[in-house]
């Protein structure tokens, strides 16, 4: 907390840095399926989630083998932007790719 004086008496205020806390993170997956091409969540990852090619790849690997993979961590409505453009990039070439959020509990 701050003082500060004002004539005769002093005001605590509260600290601002102290008062302010990070807005929550959310956690973005993509979901595998048997369905979708690998090339195509590659694309995905480079487009919307900004990796370069073999992070995507990495990423895309990870989806394959264990089921899913984290493209990043980003506040809520970013995470919900890139959840809802997975998914409709997904549905226009008829691909049944799944994109979910999940709290970042540190």
């Amino acid at each position: 907390m701050s003082h500060y004086t004002t004539g005769a008496d002093t005001e605590t205020v509260p600290d601002l840095h102290d008062e302010l806390e990070e807005p929550p993170q959310f956690r973005v997956y993509l979901i595998n399926d048997n369905y979708t091409t690998m090339e195509f969540v590659v694309h995905v990852l480079m487009v919307v989630f900004r990796k370069s090619v073999q992070e995507a790849e990495q990423i895309m690997l990870k989806v394959h083998r264990e089921g899913k993979g984290m493209c990043g961590v980003y506040p809520r409505e970013v995470a919900e932007t890139k959840v809802e453009t997975v998914h409709l990039m997904a549905q226009k070439h008829e691909f049944p790719l799944k994109c979910v959020m999940e709290e970042d509990r540190g």
